[in-house]
């Protein structure tokens, strides 16, 4: 996307999770974010999710890592299905994209929501599928759903993973019913634990995310469709996990303790800041 005259790196980051390779991080001048460079073509990209260790593809608990994540995730569940809950009250009808194994799906259907997915991995929406009575489909689907047809439209940490960004929030303006809401949840490298981190902050995972954002540069992005940011939520589950990751990458070590103590400063920085480790973004039509 970004013009590579006069390129501005800002900073060198590895692969810590597949390859090893490093990439650089370069910013994008018209919306504010910063773009993964060189960013895998489109045949090489699922190579660098073939991972064991990458969760949002399994069900697996093989450790206490594991285990504290999905004990998390159970609670975030509930808070996700809160929110959704709020931006509709009469017609329900839900699509997440790149819903990993369904859970939130599962959770939205068992509450009355009618759902649609897509996921790309072939084991995870097969996972999916059971858990959600076969409604979820593969990305490419994603143009072929009637237009206008969401109250919500979703995206927990998936939007940093999508090529293209500027077509599909056009798609989704368009799959989305005039007075419906687009929820996107992504990390913010302005967070006090990316600043802490720095080469070495987890949700940075290049080259899986193909974009970095801040709270300015969603905006942005948004605007082109005529769309705004109405409400802005802190993830404040994410700031803990990160950066026991970080410290993993950092130090060779889980380093739990200091871990959870970086996180807990993060958030407790994000009450004066608003610049939380994740943050989750609520968006309608201007």
């Amino acid at each position: 996307m970004t013009n590579n005259q006069s390129v501005n790196s800002l900073l060198k980051v590895k692969d810590f999770s597949v390859s090893g390779e490093e990439f650089q991080l370069i910013e994008n001048k018209e919306y504010g974010f910063l773009e993964t460079s060189p960013q895998p073509t489109s045949d090489k990209l699922p190579g660098y999710y073939q991972s064991e260790d990458y969760i949002s593809h399994t069900d697996s608990k093989r450790n206490l890592f594991e285990k504290v994540y999905h004990l998390v995730r159970s609670i975030s569940l509930k808070k996700k299905l809160k929110l959704i809950n709020s931006f509709s009250k009469e017609t329900k009808t839900l699509l997440d994209v790149g819903c990993g194994t369904g859970d939130f799906l599962k959770t939205a259907q068992q509450n009355g929501w009618t759902v649609s997915g897509t996921e790309p991995n072939n084991e995870a929406r097969t996972i999916a599928n059971k858990k959600t009575n076969q409604s979820v489909l593969e990305a490419e689907k994603l143009q072929e759903f009637e237009s206008k047809s969401f109250d919500v439209i979703t995206l927990w940490h998936v939007l940093e993973h999508l090529p293209n960004l500027e077509d599909h929030i056009k798609t989704f303006k368009n799959l989305l019913k005039e007075a419906g809401t687009l929820v996107i949840a992504v990390p913010n490298y302005k967070s006090f634990d990316a600043q802490h981190y720095k080469e070495f902050w987890a949700a940075y995972d290049v080259p899986r995310h193909l974009w970095h954002f801040n709270k300015n540069s969603i905006s942005n992005l948004v605007a082109k469709q005529n769309m705004k940011v109405v409400e802005v939520k802190p993830m404040l589950f994410d700031a803990f996990y990160v950066s026991m990751l970080s410290e993993k990458y950092k130090t060779g070590k889980m380093n739990p303790v200091k871990g959870f103590w970086v996180g807990l400063r993060s958030n407790l920085k994000s009450l004066s800041t608003k610049e939380g480790s994740s943050l989750i973004y609520v968006i309608k039509n201007s």
